[in-house]
């Protein structure tokens, strides 16, 4: 279906929906809160501005930075505003686990058989698949590399990107070495697996190009400046079609993660982040994060109906998932402070 016949089919299929929502009422507004500021204007367009145009509920939106002592600070202060929050899978957990968030009525929002399994938990409802790729631009590299390509700097010459940190790049380097996606946990939780993630990142050290934020990967990429690199999807495919760029995105071998949305405890505006989860499951409504944002949800059936090009860069879609590795939070909250420092000692060598 070519792009814009897909727009027109979107509009047409939101209008629809939108107009059998439940009503709901409450006071107060519904404070949305996501990390990036580039998201958040990604956000705005996809679902914040259709969804107040609809409801008449006044939005408001802010950022933080993450992490679990934060998420403590903030749910607790008396003067606390948030209501609906982006978190990822350790902040779901500790906030559940704590009484931070409300348990989910999940009738009020769709009904559990209306996400994938991905979705469902106890407080939070999947958001987005958040996936690091193996990334490149197809015009100066017209190949399909993998992990193996990636660390082969005598047969594919340049630069490389990785982030800099412990977390994904120890993953990927025991891929790149020939661990299946299955086994890379079980391998580095031994020390023989450690040794060999290190022994294999030693290979590539020298032509390494770090990057610390998002939209870094993308710009080295249309700069030149690396062959190949790591990056989250969504950046990358939206720059790419914002410059018309012909950047590729390598499912196979990639890492994900599932953020959700978590409805914070004791919220007066509970009956609108229910609305406004009910909206943004809807598959035509989730449809336009992917345009905007390069990122989708988990509603099932989502990506039956996206042209074949969106397919391809659509995190969830399951051709996607199938071949790619979970990030494992329980494997780095439990190991991850001796690794990073292994990581950073290693770094300064």
């Amino acid at each position: 279906m070519p792009a814009r016949s897909f727009l027109a089919a979107v509009a047409v299929a939101c209008a629809t929906l939108l107009a059998n929502l439940p009503a709901f009422a409450g006071p107060g507004d519904l404070v949305i809160v996501t990390r990036e500021a580039s998201f958040q204007r990604s956000l705005q367009e996809a679902y914040v501005q259709p969804f107040t145009a609809l409801t008449g509920f006044p939005v408001q939106q802010q950022t933080w930075e993450g992490g679990i002592d934060a998420l403590r600070t903030q749910l607790k202060s008396a003067d606390n505003d948030w209501s609906l929050v982006l978190v990822d899978p350790d902040e779901l957990a500790v906030g559940c686990s704590e009484g931070l968030f409300e348990k989910l009525d999940w009738s009020a929002i769709g009904g559990k058989d209306h996400y994938m399994p991905l979705a469902v938990s106890d407080c939070g409802v999947g958001a987005l698949v958040s996936n690091t790729v193996l990334a490149w631009d197809r015009d100066k590299f017209p190949v399909t590399p993998t992990w193996a390509d990636f660390w082969d700097v005598a047969k594919y010459p340049g630069k490389r990107g990785l982030h800099k940190g412990a977390r994904g790049n120890l993953e990927i380097a025991l891929m790149a070495d020939g661990v299946a996606p299955g086994d890379v946990y079980k391998t580095l939780a031994t020390a023989e697996g450690v040794d060999r993630a290190f022994r294999k990142l030693d290979q590539l050290k020298p032509y390494i190009l770090w990057w610390t934020k998002d939209d870094e990967p993308a710009k080295a990429l249309a700069s030149g400046g690396v062959l190949m690199t790591t990056g989250p999807s969504g950046s990358i495919a939206t720059r790419g079609r914002e410059e018309h760029r012909n950047f590729g995105l390598q499912f196979a071998g990639s890492l994900y993660e599932v953020q959700s949305w978590a409805i914070v405890k004791g919220s007066p505006a509970l009956k609108q982040a229910q609305q406004f989860l009910y909206f943004t499951g809807m598959p035509a409504v989730e449809a336009r994060l992917l345009r905007e944002a390069g990122t989708t949800g988990l509603t099932k059936g989502l990506n039956d109906n996206l042209p074949t090009d969106a397919q391809a860069i659509s995190p969830s879609n399951p051709a996607s998932l199938n071949n790619a590795l979970r990030t494992d939070p329980g494997f780095w909250r439990d190991n991850g402070a001796k690794l990073r420092q292994r990581f950073e000692a290693w770094l300064d060598h």
